[in-house]
């Protein structure tokens, strides 16, 4: 893990750690911490601790995400104070924060893993969202329908998953509760010719994987 951060992971970059519950990578996170990396974009569809423990090191400058908080503690308490001007300790600055809706967030991964200039969808027709996100905005139907709402595709730097088990070539298998980690591997900005990096600690029979789609996902040559 520590090597595979400390490649491909930059000061600046926009990182996706994606997963839900027991696919959460706790593992890159710290070790992005102990690495001191800065001013990265943090994109997950629910940032919970260990986004905030990365904004609690100062590690992230701006927030993507479609709900914030964590259901089993509560309140982001260091994401809160970097968003309330008052709450700031000396030094620091307002965190940068981009909100979607779960569909919104969705679709950016999917419009991202399949190369789309935009995800159109209709679900923002009575939401707040649009007035303080510009960029989820509104096009005519090239179908004569009317007007609907679309998201920018989301690309990130580096995106990063935990798996049950993989492969040392780049093979994974994993169940329960994925999420969107597949489409947020497809959608990496850096085309790295489908080779994948893993930690040491992976075995046959539990990993924290952390994987380089480039233009392939999922087992290779499917």
């Amino acid at each position: 893990m520590r090597d595979a951060i400390a490649a491909h992971v930059h000061d600046g970059d926009t990182v996706a750690i994606e997963g839900f519950t027991h696919c959460i990578s706790f593992a890159a996170g710290h070790e992005i911490i102990r690495q001191k990396r800065r001013d990265l974009t943090l994109a997950r569809m629910t940032p919970d601790l260990v986004y905030d423990q990365m904004v609690a090191a100062g590690c992230a400058k701006k927030l993507i995400f479609s709900w914030l908080g964590n259901p089993g503690v509560g309140s982001l308490h260091a994401i809160r104070r970097r968003t309330e001007p008052a709450a700031l300790a000396a030094g620091e600055t307002l965190l940068e924060m981009e909100e979607y809706s779960h569909h919104g967030m969705v679709g950016r991964y999917v419009a991202g893993a399949h190369r789309l200039p935009f995800y159109p969808l209709r679900s923002y027709s009575e939401s707040d969202l649009p007035k303080v996100n510009p960029l989820i905005r509104q096009v005519e139907s090239p179908y004569g329908d009317g007007k609907i709402w679309a998201v920018p595709p989301l690309n990130p730097d580096v995106a990063i998953i935990h798996a049950q088990r993989a492969d040392e070539e780049g093979n994974v298998q994993m169940w329960g509760l994925l999420g969107c980690q597949k489409e947020a591997l497809c959608g990496e900005a850096r085309d790295r010719g489908g080779r994948r990096d893993r930690s040491d600690e992976c075995d046959s029979r539990r990993s924290e994987s952390h994987h380089r789609s480039g233009t392939h996902c999922g087992r290779r040559g499917a």
